[in-house]
């Protein structure tokens, strides 16, 4: 998947990690990618995914941080939010939330199957056992454009790894380094 990278990724990787600040963090992230995505969906169906949206990307925030805590890089952590993510968006037929096409869902479980399978995630239950305690609010769904195959923000062709744009519109493979070092929360 194609993602985009910059230090303030490090600063909330750095910032999830902390008493207090974490948990603000976590707000401020889960309704961070809130408007993003809901920025992508129609119009007429913003209101009725929000909450969904909400209780979903909660329980990403979690699976993001079991994520570094299992040891893998801050860009594959966060790629695997968005695939479960798209995972949810196909289930609900939400192509146009989706950052990658249909024919690509099975390449991205793959490549992180093991963490998914640790977890319990799968393409039909997308956040496993990183369902918010209160559950996730049903969102009507629209199967009808899973027949368009009309994918209007996805970008296909990223399947076998990590590719991070920086910055500068530069494409890395593989993503980029920790960077642990150069992240200052406070900056």
């Amino acid at each position: 998947m194609k993602i985009h990278q910059n230090v303030k990724h490090f600063a909330f990787k750095k910032s999830l990690e902390l008493p207090v600040v974490g948990e603000k963090t976590h707000e401020r992230l889960v309704g961070m990618h809130v408007d993003i995505f809901l920025g992508k969906a129609d119009a007429d169906r913003r209101d009725e995914r929000e909450a969904h949206l909400e209780a979903f990307f909660d329980g990403t925030i979690d699976m993001y941080l079991a994520a570094l805590q299992a040891g893998h890089p801050e860009a594959a952590a966060r790629e695997m939010t968005h695939v479960v993510a798209n995972f949810d968006f196909y289930n609900h037929g939400w192509t146009e939330m989706m950052e990658f096409p249909a024919d690509e869902l099975s390449e991205h479980y793959d490549r992180y199957a093991d963490f998914f399978a640790a977890h319990d995630i799968t393409l039909d239950d997308p956040l496993g056992e990183f369902v918010p305690a209160g559950g996730v609010p049903d969102a009507p769904a629209t199967p009808d454009k899973l027949d368009d195959g009309d994918y209007a923000n996805a970008d296909a062709g990223y399947a076998d790894d990590v590719y991070v744009e920086d910055a500068d519109g530069d494409l890395h493979k593989g993503g980029t380094s920790n960077a642990d070092d150069d992240a200052d929360v406070t900056a």
